[in-house]
């Protein structure tokens, strides 16, 4: 009879899969033996393999590349990285090395800008795009590169009152985009986006207070949703009614030349992840053209900004199981050493899944867990509840610790979770390390953040932290 985990496992999926495979009962992720990791670090341990950022980056780079030869597309792509998703300086350091842009979304983004600029690891050929509310110290920020010479910073209107502030500040002539206030998926609970403009109101906008402003240049349409690109009716109306804005734009407004259709590429979440990224984008590419040449206007430059996919995927957290805990004869838990809360908050605060796998005991029998972090809080915990399968693990062993990872879980956690700070129940972040490979393509690992100690906490909090605690 097959019960061991690794018996599940190809029972129910394919496997191995491209940088995930097995050494004996240890689990491989692209290569590295996380066993290992664990016990050089220790857990919790978070990772960031920096390899995958490039990689990725340069795959959807290929799949544009393809979609504009197969469908005869004549204009240029352009690939930004959304800051929010990690601002990590290595994470940054390592996207910019690609021939990328920037989108940001607040005015600290713009100091990292500058930083970028002085260093000269960005020039004035980097398109920064501009999203977001703008408080006045964010358009003075953005005015300020302007005025500096960046050309290509691009301010995306979020509503109308945008414009005034920036002609009042920025001293030459502004480039600026128009973002669409698209509708949401009827699963919200609001129906349209509270960011950017209306579709009914972008054109009369344009007509009214951007033709004759001699100041202001209109280049760039705004496309965002919420749930990203997929292959959905959902999507696929979104887009129609947004191409049929920028063509009426493009008829009015000869300046108008650039498409930024937004919203992220999603990224596995499981073993039984299955999406077709070069079908998608050729579908997308196909549609852009086929409407433009119906209009016999120019096809348009196409911006993506795509932060999730271009870090999730290099991102990860390993936890070793503490004890087994059975509630009411049928719930086993399983007790981690961190809390979810703090460390993969999407988790717990919109039910985000990732791809979750032991790292040893895959030739053990397994059984149906539930996952528990260390707070006292009842939302402290992980399930799949919402998908195919219920979590299986191998079988927790005393004798044996049970290590266990989340993959590709690099963008937002930390942000969100509050980094380096105050976390739930004063539980300490994991620490942090950076692999990377060197010329000849040698893994290396960097020790990024210790696990906070406690001095720290009591630090932040204010408490004195010099004096000897009784």
């Amino acid at each position: 009879m097959n019960t061991k985990y690794i018996d599940f496992i190809d029972q129910t999926f394919e496997f191995p899969q491209e940088n995930i495979s097995l050494k004996g009962s240890n689990l491989l992720f692209h290569g590295i033996d996380l066993m290992s990791l664990v016990g050089q670090y220790g857990s919790p341990l978070k990772f960031t393999l920096l390899p995958k950022i490039p990689e990725n980056i340069n795959k959807t780079k290929a799949w544009f590349r393809t979609a504009f030869e197969k469908t005869d597309y004549r204009a240029r792509y352009h690939y930004c990285y959304c800051t929010k998703s990690s601002h990590f300086e290595p994470i940054i350091q390592e996207v910019i090395k690609n021939d990328v842009h920037i989108e940001i979304s607040s005015n600290f983004d713009i100091d990292i800008v500058g930083r970028l600029i002085r260093q000269n690891k960005i020039d004035r050929n980097t398109y920064i795009i501009c999203n977001g509310f703008k408080q006045p110290e964010y358009v003075n920020s953005i005015a300020s590169l302007i005025n500096g010479g960046h050309d290509r910073c691009i301010p995306v209107l979020d509503n109308f009152e945008e414009l005034t502030h920036l002609c009042r500040t920025v001293v030459g002539k502004l480039s600026i985009g128009l973002r669409i206030a698209s509708e949401e998926k009827p699963k919200f609970e609001f129906r349209t986006s509270r960011l950017g403009i209306g579709y009914q109101d972008i054109v009369p906008f344009y007509k009214y207070s951007i033709k004759d402003n001699n100041k202001v240049t209109l280049k760039m349409l705004h496309f965002f949703i919420n749930t990203g690109i997929s292959d959905s009716s959902y999507y696929w109306s979104e887009l129609k009614k947004c191409l049929r804005i920028y063509v009426e734009l493009k008829r009015i407004c000869p300046s108008l030349n650039s498409l930024n259709i937004g919203g992220g590429l999603p990224i596995k979440n499981s073993l039984g992840f299955d999406y077709d990224y070069q079908g998608i984008i050729q579908s997308i590419v196909d549609l852009i053209g086929t409407v433009c040449t119906k209009a016999k206007i120019p096809y348009p430059d196409i911006f993506t900004e795509f932060g999730s996919f271009t870090v999730g995927e290099s991102g990860g957290v390993i936890f070793k199981v503490l004890e087994q805990k059975y509630q009411n004869d049928t719930e086993k838990w399983y007790i981690i050493d961190s809390s979810f809360i703090n460390t993969l908050p999407d988790t717990w605060a919109i039910n985000k899944k990732f791809m979750m796998l032991p790292l040893n005991g895959w030739h053990d029998h397994y059984e149906k867990v539930l996952l528990g972090g260390l707070t006292c809080d009842g939302d402290d915990y992980y399930s799949n509840e919402g998908c195919a399968n219920d979590l299986y693990l191998p079988k927790f062993q005393q004798e044996r610790p049970l290590y266990i990872g989340f993959f590709n879980t690099g963008a937002y956690q930390e942000a969100i979770s509050g980094y380096g700070g105050l976390q739930h129940c004063l539980i300490p972040h994991p620490q942090h390390i950076l692999i990377d490979k060197d010329e000849n393509g040698l893994l290396s690992t960097t020790l990024f953040k210790n696990r906070q100690k406690s001095e720290e906490l009591l630090d932040i909090l204010g408490y004195e932290t010099t004096k000897q605690v009784i």
